[in-house]
C-alpha cells in the first residue's frame, strides 16, 4: 500500500474517498482512530492508503478534483 495523503481535515479526507470510491479505487485510512489516544483533539494525521497500483491513477484524479477557492470557476 502507498499513502496517498495525510492529513487532519477530516472533510477532505471523505471528499478525497468519494473521489476516488467513484472511480472504483478502493482506499483504507490508517490512524482514523488515533483519536481515542490522544483525547480527541484531533492532532494525529490521518492517512489515506491505496494499492500500489492505483497510486498513480489515484494521484491524477485528486489532482484533478480539487475543490476551487472561494471566487474561482462559475
Amino acid at each position: 500500500m502507498k499513502e496517498l495523503l495525510r492529513t487532519n481535515n477530516v472533510v477532505y479526507l471523505s471528499y478525497a474517498q468519494a473521489v476516488l470510491k467513484d472511480a472504483g479505487i478502493e482506499t483504507v485510512v490508517f490512524d482514523g482512530h488515533m483519536s481515542v489516544l490522544e483525547g480527541s483533539i484531533g492532532v494525529f494525521p490521518r492517512r489515506l492508503m491505496v494499492a500500489d497500483d492505483d497510486e498513480a491513477a489515484a494521484r491524477r484524479l485528486l489532482a484533478n478534483a480539487e475543490p476551487l477557492e472561494p471566487g474561482e470557476g462559475l
